[in-house]
């Protein structure tokens, strides 16, 4: 790849950060990571309506920080988790745990035992796409 005007590559990788870095409107608040636990891969959000929530639990095997508002649950997951996944409808992908246009913060309704507060996102896509009947994207057959 050759630089552009401004003497940087860009390349697909840097395009998508861009992309992630664009804020919608309005106010938006970011999920807490509780005290006491550490994100080292930092945090982004999956956001489900809430009813899924109780369907989706008890098919994890390990569950971490959940939150809900009596409208949405999320989960929180290590950051770019959504990458090279096509998250289920109506699931939505919240880059930095930012929950946009929420009046407040929803309440933390699931805090695991540890110091890490992420639901690991391959289960929780499986999960997903289990109660949406969705199939996972690389099970899909491709069409030329």
């Amino acid at each position: 790849m050759r630089p552009g005007p401004g003497g940087r590559v860009l390349n697909l990788d840097t395009l998508a950060r861009l992309r992630r870095g664009l804020r919608t409107p309005g106010p938006a608040l970011r999920l807490p990571v509780p005290e006491g636990m550490t994100a080292p891969l930092g945090c982004d959000a999956v956001a489900v309506p809430a009813r899924f929530g109780p369907l989706v639990m008890p098919r994890l095997p390990r569950v971490g920080c959940v939150y809900a508002d009596g409208t949405t649950w999320w989960w929180l997951v290590p950051s770019d988790s959504d990458h090279a996944l096509e998250w289920p409808t109506p699931a939505r992908y919240a880059t930095g745990a930012v929950v946009p246009d929420a009046p407040e913060l929803p309440d933390l309704i699931h805090r695991p035992d540890g110091r890490l507060p992420y639901t690991p996102p391959i289960p929780l896509y499986l999960a997903l796409c289990r109660v949406t009947g969705t199939s996972p994207a690389w099970s899909r057959s491709v069409s030329a």
